[in-house]
Protein backbone atom coordinates (compact mmCIF):
# COMPACT_ATOMS: atom_id res chain seq x y z
CA UNK A 1 0.00 0.00 0.00
CA UNK A 2 1.44 3.43 -0.89
CA UNK A 3 2.56 5.47 2.16
CA UNK A 4 -0.02 8.20 1.48
CA UNK A 5 -2.91 5.76 1.96
CA UNK A 6 -1.51 3.86 4.91
CA UNK A 7 -3.68 4.26 8.04
CA UNK A 8 -2.01 5.53 11.24
CA UNK A 9 -1.53 3.03 14.07
CA UNK A 10 -4.50 2.37 16.32
CA UNK A 11 -2.96 4.23 19.26
CA UNK A 12 -2.54 7.38 17.18
CA UNK A 13 -6.07 7.13 15.83
CA UNK A 14 -7.47 6.86 19.36
CA UNK A 15 -5.28 9.73 20.53
CA UNK A 16 -6.49 11.82 17.60
CA UNK A 17 -10.08 11.22 18.69
CA UNK A 18 -9.47 11.74 22.44
CA UNK A 19 -7.15 14.76 22.36
CA UNK A 20 -9.69 17.25 20.95
CA UNK A 21 -12.19 16.19 23.61
CA UNK A 22 -9.60 16.62 26.37
CA UNK A 23 -8.56 20.03 25.07
CA UNK A 24 -12.15 21.22 24.75
CA UNK A 25 -12.92 19.97 28.27
CA UNK A 26 -9.89 21.78 29.67
CA UNK A 27 -10.71 24.96 27.79
CA UNK A 28 -14.29 24.91 29.05
CA UNK A 29 -13.26 24.36 32.66
CA UNK A 30 -10.61 27.08 32.38
CA UNK A 31 -13.20 29.47 30.99
CA UNK A 32 -15.59 28.76 33.86
CA UNK A 33 -12.83 29.33 36.42
CA UNK A 34 -11.69 32.53 34.70
CA UNK A 35 -15.26 33.83 34.70
CA UNK A 36 -15.51 33.01 38.40
CA UNK A 37 -12.31 34.84 39.27
CA UNK A 38 -13.41 37.84 37.19
CA UNK A 39 -16.77 37.88 39.02
CA UNK A 40 -15.11 37.65 42.44
CA UNK A 41 -12.64 40.44 41.64
CA UNK A 42 -15.31 42.68 40.13
CA UNK A 43 -17.40 42.36 43.29
CA UNK A 44 -14.32 42.84 45.48
CA UNK A 45 -13.42 46.16 43.84
CA UNK A 46 -16.94 47.38 43.18
CA UNK A 47 -17.77 50.99 42.56
CA UNK A 48 -14.66 52.22 40.74
CA UNK A 49 -15.35 55.55 39.06
CA UNK A 50 -18.70 56.16 40.72
CA UNK A 51 -19.55 59.73 41.67
CA UNK A 52 -19.37 61.71 44.87
CA UNK A 53 -21.87 61.30 47.69
CA UNK A 54 -24.52 64.01 47.72
CA UNK A 55 -23.19 65.54 50.95
CA UNK A 56 -19.53 64.58 51.38
CA UNK A 57 -17.73 65.59 54.58
CA UNK A 58 -15.25 68.45 54.29
CA UNK A 59 -11.62 67.46 53.67
CA UNK A 60 -9.61 66.84 56.81
CA UNK A 61 -7.55 69.78 58.05
CA UNK A 62 -3.80 69.17 58.50
CA UNK A 63 -2.68 70.97 61.68
CA UNK A 64 0.91 72.13 62.02
CA UNK A 65 3.30 70.83 64.64
CA UNK A 66 2.52 67.14 64.16
CA UNK A 67 4.14 64.35 62.18
CA UNK A 68 2.03 64.11 59.03
CA UNK A 69 1.23 60.73 57.48
CA UNK A 70 -0.26 60.46 53.98
CA UNK A 71 -1.93 57.12 53.26
CA UNK A 72 -2.07 56.62 49.50
CA UNK A 73 -5.25 55.31 47.84
CA UNK A 74 -5.49 54.22 44.20
CA UNK A 75 -8.46 55.22 42.09
CA UNK A 76 -8.53 51.72 40.58
CA UNK A 77 -8.42 49.79 43.83
CA UNK A 78 -6.30 49.29 46.96
CA UNK A 79 -6.18 46.56 49.62
CA UNK A 80 -8.39 47.54 52.56
CA UNK A 81 -6.16 46.45 55.45
CA UNK A 82 -3.05 47.91 53.79
CA UNK A 83 -4.79 51.29 54.00
CA UNK A 84 -6.79 51.12 57.22
CA UNK A 85 -4.48 49.23 59.59
CA UNK A 86 -1.49 51.63 59.34
CA UNK A 87 -3.96 54.52 59.39
CA UNK A 88 -5.25 53.39 62.79
CA UNK A 89 -1.79 52.65 64.18
CA UNK A 90 -0.50 56.17 63.47
CA UNK A 91 -3.81 57.82 64.44
CA UNK A 92 -3.70 56.28 67.92
CA UNK A 93 -0.86 58.66 68.77
CA UNK A 94 -1.39 62.38 69.35
CA UNK A 95 2.04 62.93 67.79
CA UNK A 96 0.69 62.17 64.31
CA UNK A 97 -1.91 63.57 61.94
CA UNK A 98 -3.04 61.07 59.31
CA UNK A 99 -4.94 61.64 56.09
CA UNK A 100 -5.76 59.75 52.90
CA UNK A 101 -4.63 61.03 49.50
CA UNK A 102 -5.46 60.04 45.91
CA UNK A 103 -5.29 61.43 42.39
CA UNK A 104 -8.90 62.64 42.64
CA UNK A 105 -11.29 63.21 45.54
CA UNK A 106 -13.87 60.69 44.39
CA UNK A 107 -14.81 57.37 46.01
CA UNK A 108 -11.99 54.86 45.54
CA UNK A 109 -12.60 51.10 45.77
CA UNK A 110 -10.98 48.99 48.45
CA UNK A 111 -10.73 45.19 48.42
CA UNK A 112 -13.73 43.31 49.72
CA UNK A 113 -16.37 45.68 48.35
CA UNK A 114 -15.71 48.85 50.37
CA UNK A 115 -15.20 52.40 49.05
CA UNK A 116 -13.25 55.27 50.60
CA UNK A 117 -13.51 59.00 49.99
CA UNK A 118 -9.96 60.44 50.08
CA UNK A 119 -9.27 63.51 52.18
CA UNK A 120 -6.92 65.24 49.74
CA UNK A 121 -5.43 64.96 46.26
CA UNK A 122 -1.89 64.46 45.02
CA UNK A 123 -1.99 67.92 43.41
CA UNK A 124 -2.74 69.58 46.76
CA UNK A 125 0.55 68.25 48.10
CA UNK A 126 2.45 69.11 44.90
CA UNK A 127 1.13 72.67 44.95
CA UNK A 128 1.85 73.22 48.64
CA UNK A 129 -1.83 73.60 49.54
CA UNK A 130 -1.17 71.04 52.28
CA UNK A 131 2.21 70.34 53.86
CA UNK A 132 4.66 67.76 52.57
CA UNK A 133 4.05 64.47 54.41
CA UNK A 134 6.70 63.13 56.77
CA UNK A 135 5.53 59.55 56.13
CA UNK A 136 3.89 58.04 53.03
CA UNK A 137 2.03 54.72 53.36
CA UNK A 138 1.84 52.79 50.08
CA UNK A 139 -0.70 49.91 49.94
CA UNK A 140 -1.08 47.17 47.37
CA UNK A 141 -2.93 48.47 44.30
CA UNK A 142 -4.61 46.70 41.41
CA UNK A 143 -2.13 47.61 38.64
CA UNK A 144 1.10 48.94 40.18
CA UNK A 145 3.08 49.17 36.91
CA UNK A 146 0.18 50.25 34.69
CA UNK A 147 -0.13 53.55 32.87
CA UNK A 148 -3.06 54.63 35.04
CA UNK A 149 -0.81 54.71 38.11
CA UNK A 150 1.95 56.80 36.47
CA UNK A 151 0.91 59.99 38.36
CA UNK A 152 0.91 58.08 41.65
CA UNK A 153 4.36 56.63 40.96
CA UNK A 154 5.72 60.08 40.12
CA UNK A 155 4.16 61.52 43.29
CA UNK A 156 5.70 58.81 45.49
CA UNK A 157 9.10 59.36 43.87
CA UNK A 158 8.85 63.09 44.57
CA UNK A 159 7.92 62.51 48.22
CA UNK A 160 10.89 60.19 48.70
CA UNK A 161 13.11 62.80 47.07
CA UNK A 162 11.77 65.39 49.54
CA UNK A 163 12.88 63.17 52.43
CA UNK A 164 9.64 61.46 53.46
CA UNK A 165 9.83 58.06 55.08
CA UNK A 166 7.98 55.48 53.00
CA UNK A 167 6.10 52.44 54.29
CA UNK A 168 5.25 49.91 51.56
CA UNK A 169 2.64 47.47 52.84
CA UNK A 170 2.28 43.98 51.35
CA UNK A 171 2.28 44.18 47.55
CA UNK A 172 2.63 47.94 47.86
CA UNK A 173 6.30 47.09 47.39
CA UNK A 174 5.48 46.34 43.74
CA UNK A 175 4.32 49.94 43.30
CA UNK A 176 7.48 51.16 45.03
CA UNK A 177 9.65 48.91 42.86
CA UNK A 178 7.96 50.29 39.75
CA UNK A 179 9.02 53.82 40.79
CA UNK A 180 12.67 52.78 41.06
CA UNK A 181 13.04 53.94 44.69
CA UNK A 182 13.81 50.36 45.79
CA UNK A 183 16.69 49.86 43.32
CA UNK A 184 19.78 48.68 45.20
CA UNK A 185 17.82 48.28 48.44
CA UNK A 186 16.60 45.33 50.48
CA UNK A 187 12.83 44.86 50.55
CA UNK A 188 10.12 42.31 51.21
CA UNK A 189 6.52 41.79 50.12
CA UNK A 190 3.59 39.37 50.25
CA UNK A 191 5.09 35.87 50.15
CA UNK A 192 3.26 34.76 46.99
CA UNK A 193 4.63 37.75 45.03
CA UNK A 194 8.32 37.56 45.86
CA UNK A 195 9.40 35.19 43.07
CA UNK A 196 7.63 37.32 40.47
CA UNK A 197 9.08 40.51 41.93
CA UNK A 198 12.58 39.04 41.76
CA UNK A 199 12.08 38.39 38.06
CA UNK A 200 10.50 41.79 37.31
CA UNK A 201 12.77 43.93 39.49
CA UNK A 202 16.19 42.22 39.73
CA UNK A 203 17.88 45.39 41.03
CA UNK A 204 15.97 45.04 44.31
CA UNK A 205 17.29 42.59 46.94
CA UNK A 206 14.07 40.78 47.83
CA UNK A 207 13.97 39.00 51.20
CA UNK A 208 11.55 36.22 52.11
CA UNK A 209 10.38 35.33 55.62
CA UNK A 210 10.59 38.81 57.18
CA UNK A 211 7.70 40.67 58.81
CA UNK A 212 9.26 43.94 57.68
CA UNK A 213 12.54 45.14 56.18
CA UNK A 214 14.09 48.56 56.81
CA UNK A 215 16.56 50.06 54.37
CA UNK A 216 17.29 53.70 55.02
CA UNK A 217 14.10 55.76 54.89
CA UNK A 218 12.07 52.97 53.27
CA UNK A 219 10.31 50.17 55.15
CA UNK A 220 8.51 47.35 53.35
CA UNK A 221 6.35 44.68 54.98
CA UNK A 222 5.09 41.20 54.34
CA UNK A 223 1.42 40.52 53.53
CA UNK A 224 -1.66 42.51 54.53
CA UNK A 225 -1.74 42.46 58.36
CA UNK A 226 2.03 43.01 58.51
CA UNK A 227 1.34 46.68 57.84
CA UNK A 228 0.30 46.95 61.49
CA UNK A 229 3.77 45.85 62.63
CA UNK A 230 5.54 48.00 60.05
CA UNK A 231 3.58 51.06 61.19
CA UNK A 232 4.42 50.32 64.84
CA UNK A 233 8.09 50.25 63.88
CA UNK A 234 7.81 53.72 62.33
CA UNK A 235 5.96 55.00 65.40
CA UNK A 236 8.90 53.75 67.45
CA UNK A 237 11.36 55.49 65.13
CA UNK A 238 9.50 58.80 65.06
CA UNK A 239 7.67 59.02 68.39
CA UNK A 240 9.67 56.74 70.66
CA UNK A 241 9.55 53.24 72.07
CA UNK A 242 7.08 54.13 74.83
CA UNK A 243 4.50 55.39 72.34
CA UNK A 244 4.92 52.35 70.09
CA UNK A 245 4.73 50.04 73.09
CA UNK A 246 1.49 51.62 74.27
CA UNK A 247 -0.19 51.36 70.87
CA UNK A 248 1.07 47.82 70.33
CA UNK A 249 -0.28 46.74 73.71
CA UNK A 250 -3.67 48.25 72.86
CA UNK A 251 -3.89 46.60 69.45
CA UNK A 252 -2.63 43.17 70.64
CA UNK A 253 -1.19 41.93 67.36
CA UNK A 254 -0.20 38.31 68.15
CA UNK A 255 3.43 37.91 69.15
CA UNK A 256 4.36 41.56 68.70
CA UNK A 257 6.87 43.08 71.10
CA UNK A 258 9.19 46.05 70.93
CA UNK A 259 12.45 45.00 69.30
CA UNK A 260 11.04 41.51 68.74
CA UNK A 261 12.34 39.30 65.92
CA UNK A 262 11.33 40.19 62.39
CA UNK A 263 11.61 36.63 61.05
CA UNK A 264 8.33 34.91 60.18
CA UNK A 265 7.34 31.71 58.37
CA UNK A 266 8.52 31.81 54.76
CA UNK A 267 5.26 30.64 53.21
CA UNK A 268 4.92 29.00 49.81
CA UNK A 269 2.03 27.52 47.86
CA UNK A 270 1.19 23.96 48.94
CA UNK A 271 -1.63 21.56 47.99
CA UNK A 272 -3.55 22.40 51.17
CA UNK A 273 -4.06 25.93 49.78
CA UNK A 274 -6.60 24.53 47.29
CA UNK A 275 -9.61 26.09 49.11
CA UNK A 276 -8.26 29.55 48.24
CA UNK A 277 -8.38 28.72 44.53
CA UNK A 278 -11.78 27.02 44.85
CA UNK A 279 -13.37 30.03 46.57
CA UNK A 280 -11.86 32.48 44.09
CA UNK A 281 -12.83 30.45 41.00
CA UNK A 282 -16.36 29.52 42.16
CA UNK A 283 -17.96 32.53 43.87
CA UNK A 284 -21.48 31.63 42.77
CA UNK A 285 -24.09 30.78 45.44
CA UNK A 286 -21.87 32.20 48.18
CA UNK A 287 -23.70 34.13 50.92
CA UNK A 288 -24.07 37.90 50.83
CA UNK A 289 -23.03 39.50 54.10
CA UNK A 290 -24.00 43.02 55.05
CA UNK A 291 -21.41 44.84 57.15
CA UNK A 292 -23.25 47.46 59.19
CA UNK A 293 -21.09 50.57 59.61
CA UNK A 294 -21.67 53.47 61.98
CA UNK A 295 -19.68 56.59 62.81
CA UNK A 296 -16.84 55.83 65.21
CA UNK A 297 -16.12 52.27 64.11
CA UNK A 298 -12.45 51.25 64.36
CA UNK A 299 -10.44 51.12 61.14
CA UNK A 300 -8.86 47.71 61.82
CA UNK A 301 -12.26 46.25 62.70
CA UNK A 302 -13.62 47.43 59.35
CA UNK A 303 -10.58 46.08 57.53
CA UNK A 304 -10.92 42.68 59.20
CA UNK A 305 -14.55 42.31 58.15
CA UNK A 306 -14.03 43.15 54.48
CA UNK A 307 -10.71 41.31 54.08
CA UNK A 308 -11.69 38.11 55.87
CA UNK A 309 -15.12 37.54 54.34
CA UNK A 310 -14.53 38.85 50.84
CA UNK A 311 -11.19 40.44 50.02
CA UNK A 312 -9.00 37.41 50.87
CA UNK A 313 -11.22 34.36 51.38
CA UNK A 314 -13.80 35.10 48.62
CA UNK A 315 -16.17 33.02 50.77
CA UNK A 316 -18.87 35.70 50.86
CA UNK A 317 -19.83 38.91 49.12
CA UNK A 318 -19.59 41.81 51.56
CA UNK A 319 -21.84 44.88 51.27
CA UNK A 320 -21.18 48.00 53.38
CA UNK A 321 -24.50 49.18 54.82
CA UNK A 322 -24.98 52.40 56.77
CA UNK A 323 -27.70 54.65 58.11
CA UNK A 324 -26.49 57.30 55.64
CA UNK A 325 -24.32 57.37 52.54
CA UNK A 326 -21.04 58.05 54.34
CA UNK A 327 -19.58 56.90 57.65
CA UNK A 328 -16.61 58.46 59.41
CA UNK A 329 -14.44 55.99 61.31
CA UNK A 330 -13.02 56.63 64.77
CA UNK A 331 -9.99 58.48 63.46
CA UNK A 332 -11.55 60.18 60.46
CA UNK A 333 -11.58 57.88 57.42
CA UNK A 334 -14.63 58.59 55.27
CA UNK A 335 -16.23 55.39 53.97
CA UNK A 336 -19.04 55.24 51.43
CA UNK A 337 -21.89 52.86 52.25
CA UNK A 338 -25.12 51.59 50.77
CA UNK A 339 -27.76 53.56 52.70
CA UNK A 340 -30.18 51.18 54.39
CA UNK A 341 -33.10 50.93 52.01
CA UNK A 342 -34.63 49.02 49.13
CA UNK A 343 -31.52 49.34 46.94
CA UNK A 344 -29.43 47.13 49.22
CA UNK A 345 -29.18 43.59 47.78
CA UNK A 346 -30.77 40.71 49.66
CA UNK A 347 -28.56 39.78 52.60
CA UNK A 348 -28.03 36.46 54.33
CA UNK A 349 -26.52 38.08 57.44
CA UNK A 350 -25.93 41.55 58.89
CA UNK A 351 -22.68 41.85 60.85
CA UNK A 352 -21.71 44.76 63.08
CA UNK A 353 -17.90 44.88 63.33
CA UNK A 354 -15.83 46.33 66.14
CA UNK A 355 -17.44 44.80 69.19
CA UNK A 356 -15.36 43.64 72.13
CA UNK A 357 -16.23 42.04 75.43
CA UNK A 358 -17.12 45.42 76.90
CA UNK A 359 -19.81 45.90 74.29
CA UNK A 360 -18.27 49.09 72.91
CA UNK A 361 -17.62 49.57 69.21
CA UNK A 362 -13.90 49.14 68.76
CA UNK A 363 -13.20 48.92 72.49
CA UNK A 364 -12.48 51.55 75.10
CA UNK A 365 -11.19 54.83 73.68
CA UNK A 366 -7.40 55.04 73.87
CA UNK A 367 -5.12 57.93 74.63
CA UNK A 368 -5.08 60.31 71.70
CA UNK A 369 -8.38 59.05 70.23
CA UNK A 370 -11.52 60.97 69.52
CA UNK A 371 -13.54 58.44 71.46
CA UNK A 372 -15.74 55.57 70.41
CA UNK A 373 -19.38 55.54 69.61
CA UNK A 374 -21.70 53.23 71.50
CA UNK A 375 -21.95 50.06 69.54
CA UNK A 376 -23.29 46.54 69.42
CA UNK A 377 -23.38 44.32 72.43
CA UNK A 378 -21.75 40.94 72.77
CA UNK A 379 -23.17 37.64 71.63
CA UNK A 380 -25.20 37.18 68.47
CA UNK A 381 -27.60 40.09 68.83
CA UNK A 382 -25.60 43.26 68.20
CA UNK A 383 -27.11 46.68 68.92
CA UNK A 384 -26.79 48.30 65.53
CA UNK A 385 -27.41 51.94 64.73
CA UNK A 386 -31.17 52.47 65.34
CA UNK A 387 -31.78 53.19 61.65
CA UNK A 388 -29.90 50.02 60.68
CA UNK A 389 -31.71 48.03 63.36
CA UNK A 390 -35.16 49.07 62.11
CA UNK A 391 -34.17 48.39 58.51
CA UNK A 392 -32.74 44.97 59.43
CA UNK A 393 -35.88 44.05 61.37
CA UNK A 394 -37.98 44.86 58.32
CA UNK A 395 -35.87 42.39 56.34
CA UNK A 396 -35.99 39.68 58.97
CA UNK A 397 -32.29 40.11 59.86
CA UNK A 398 -30.81 40.03 63.35
CA UNK A 399 -27.61 42.10 63.66
CA UNK A 400 -24.71 39.87 64.72
CA UNK A 401 -21.29 40.51 66.16
CA UNK A 402 -18.61 38.50 64.32
CA UNK A 403 -17.32 35.58 66.33
CA UNK A 404 -19.32 36.58 69.38
CA UNK A 405 -17.41 39.85 69.74
CA UNK A 406 -13.78 40.78 70.25
CA UNK A 407 -12.28 39.56 73.50
CA UNK A 408 -10.00 41.57 75.75
CA UNK A 409 -6.71 40.08 74.52
CA UNK A 410 -7.49 39.88 70.79
CA UNK A 411 -6.51 41.69 67.63
CA UNK A 412 -9.41 42.75 65.41
CA UNK A 413 -8.93 39.89 62.93
CA UNK A 414 -9.43 37.13 65.54
CA UNK A 415 -13.22 37.25 66.02
CA UNK A 416 -13.82 37.55 62.27
CA UNK A 417 -11.63 34.52 61.51
CA UNK A 418 -13.51 32.56 64.18
CA UNK A 419 -16.77 33.59 62.57
CA UNK A 420 -15.50 32.63 59.12
CA UNK A 421 -14.55 29.16 60.35
CA UNK A 422 -17.94 28.67 61.95
CA UNK A 423 -20.02 29.90 59.01
CA UNK A 424 -17.78 28.79 56.12
CA UNK A 425 -15.11 26.27 57.15
CA UNK A 426 -11.86 25.89 59.07
CA UNK A 427 -9.72 25.31 55.97
CA UNK A 428 -10.80 28.62 54.46
CA UNK A 429 -10.17 30.44 57.76
CA UNK A 430 -6.65 29.02 58.05
CA UNK A 431 -5.79 29.87 54.45
CA UNK A 432 -7.23 33.37 54.85
CA UNK A 433 -4.85 33.87 57.77
CA UNK A 434 -1.95 32.51 55.70
CA UNK A 435 -2.70 34.80 52.75
CA UNK A 436 -2.99 37.70 55.21
CA UNK A 437 0.30 36.61 56.87
CA UNK A 438 -1.53 36.65 60.19
CA UNK A 439 -0.44 34.32 63.03
CA UNK A 440 -3.27 32.17 64.37
CA UNK A 441 -1.41 29.52 66.38
CA UNK A 442 -3.37 30.40 69.51
CA UNK A 443 -6.75 30.92 67.82
CA UNK A 444 -9.33 28.16 68.27
CA UNK A 445 -11.35 27.57 65.11
CA UNK A 446 -14.57 25.57 65.06
CA UNK A 447 -16.76 24.72 62.11
CA UNK A 448 -16.91 22.52 59.00
CA UNK A 449 -13.57 21.17 57.86
CA UNK A 450 -13.82 21.92 54.13
CA UNK A 451 -15.44 24.43 51.68
CA UNK A 452 -18.08 22.09 50.29
CA UNK A 453 -20.02 24.77 48.39
CA UNK A 454 -17.11 25.61 46.06
CA UNK A 455 -16.10 21.94 45.88
CA UNK A 456 -19.58 20.94 44.69
CA UNK A 457 -19.50 23.76 42.14
CA UNK A 458 -16.12 22.48 40.92
CA UNK A 459 -17.62 19.01 40.46
CA UNK A 460 -20.57 20.48 38.57
CA UNK A 461 -18.24 22.60 36.39
CA UNK A 462 -16.08 19.58 35.67
CA UNK A 463 -19.11 17.49 34.69
CA UNK A 464 -20.38 20.27 32.42
CA UNK A 465 -16.92 20.67 30.87
CA UNK A 466 -16.64 16.93 30.17
CA UNK A 467 -20.07 17.02 28.55
CA UNK A 468 -19.01 19.95 26.34
CA UNK A 469 -15.75 18.18 25.49
CA UNK A 470 -17.51 14.97 24.48
CA UNK A 471 -20.33 16.64 22.57
CA UNK A 472 -18.51 16.78 19.17
CA UNK A 473 -17.62 13.08 19.46
CA UNK A 474 -21.18 12.17 20.42
CA UNK A 475 -22.56 14.22 17.52
CA UNK A 476 -20.21 12.49 15.06
CA UNK A 477 -21.23 9.07 16.38
CA UNK A 478 -24.92 9.89 16.10
CA UNK A 479 -24.44 11.10 12.53
CA UNK A 480 -22.39 8.00 11.63
CA UNK A 481 -25.04 5.75 13.15
CA UNK A 482 -27.81 7.47 11.19
CA UNK A 483 -25.78 7.22 7.99
CA UNK A 484 -25.29 3.48 8.54
CA UNK A 485 -28.99 3.10 9.19
CA UNK A 486 -29.82 4.91 5.95
CA UNK A 487 -27.39 2.77 3.99
CA UNK A 488 -28.82 -0.37 5.54
CA UNK A 489 -32.36 0.78 4.78
CA UNK A 490 -31.37 1.57 1.15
Amino acid sequence: MPPSTRKPPGVLRRAGRVLPAVLLTAATLSGICAAGVATAMAQSYAGAGEGMPAAPPAPKAIPKGKISVAVVVSGAGSVTADVLAPYEVFSRSERFVVYTVAARRVPAPLSGGLRLLPDHTLDEVDSGAIPEPDVVVVPAVVDPAGAAEAPLRAWITARARHGARVLGVCAGSALLAATGVLDGRQATSFWANIDGLRADYPRVHWLRGERYVEDGEITTTAGITSGTVGALRLVERLAGAAEAGRIGAELRYPGWTLDGPTAITANRLVPSDLPYALNAAFPWLRPTVGVGLSDGVGEIDVAAAFEVYSGVSFSARAIPVGAKETVTTRHGVVLVTEPAGEAVPALDRLLIPGTDAAGVAGGTPRAGEAGGAAGPGTGTGGQADPVLARWASGRGLVPETPGGGRRAAEFGFDPVLRDLARHADRATARITAKFSEYPIDGLRLEGPAWPWRSTILLAAALAASVFVGLTPTLVRRVRSSRARDRRAAG
